[in-house]
């Protein structure tokens, strides 16, 4: 079967030729500009990180400007594992050209998700042969077993208060991600629905400083609501 092709918005490093690689994944009915806005949060960080957002392959049926990674007609786990098992290879292909584009290796790459975009980046960066130098997900889950091997490092945060993915979906996450290895970190946000607090924002932002070896600045206030 045919690849699909990706493409989405970006922002550039802030400095010099970029030494990382930030893949930002977002969630159903979304699209790439709905996360790119993390990438200006993060850029005091991650100053030599190049951010990219590509938008999914596939029109939302009767939602002209939202994007899915694959069909969502329910949360049915065989569902979620037969939609991320089919979307990976697209999402795999885009991670090697962009990596190619700007001459990095696997280990300088990070990819971060929303929703959706959580339970395919936790597929990919699981599954990909050169493992990511870390993996962030924000209110998703796991959506396939994890398999033998060498998991990257992986922080996760979630709204006590989402309705639409449940919080026990990341402490079953991250129980089953530490079993098989996975070196991981999780944020609860208290009365946060589906959406990311100013503080998982920012703490994400220094995990990924930290997988990169990059310097970390002081901590300030920041702000984000996502779509699903």
């Amino acid at each position: 079967m045919a690849l699909r092709s990706l493409s989405g918005p970006r922002l550039a490093a802030a400095r010099g030729p970029a030494t990382n690689l930030v893949v930002l994944v977002h969630g159903y009915g979304a699209d790439g500009n709905d996360l790119i806005s993390l990438a200006g949060h993060w850029q005091g960080l991650l100053p030599t990180t190049e951010f990219v957002a590509p938008n999914a392959p596939d029109r939302v049926p009767g939602a002209p400007n939202g994007f899915q990674w694959f069909g969502l007609s329910r949360m049915d786990p065989q569902e979620l594992t037969q939609g991320v098992t089919a979307a990976g290879p697209s999402l795999d292909a885009f991670l090697d050209q962009e990596l190619a584009r700007l001459g990095l290796t696997a280990d300088r790459l990070a990819l971060v998700g929303f929703s959706q975009g959580t339970m395919l980046s936790l597929q990919v960066g699981l599954t990909r042969a050169a493992k990511p130098a870390a993996v962030v997900g924000f209110s998703g889950l796991l959506a396939a077993p994890v398999q033998a091997g060498s998991p990257p490092p992986i922080f996760l945060a979630h709204g006590s208060a989402d309705t639409v993915i449940p919080v026990g979906a990341m402490f079953a996450a991250a129980a089953e991600l530490g079993l098989a290895g996975a070196p991981v970190q999780w944020h609860l946000a208290p009365a946060v629905g589906h959406g990311i607090d100013p503080v998982g924002l920012q703490m994400a932002g220094e995990f990924l400083a930290q997988a990169f070896g990059g310097f970390l600045v002081p901590r300030g206030a920041v702000s984000c609501a996502l779509r699903r």
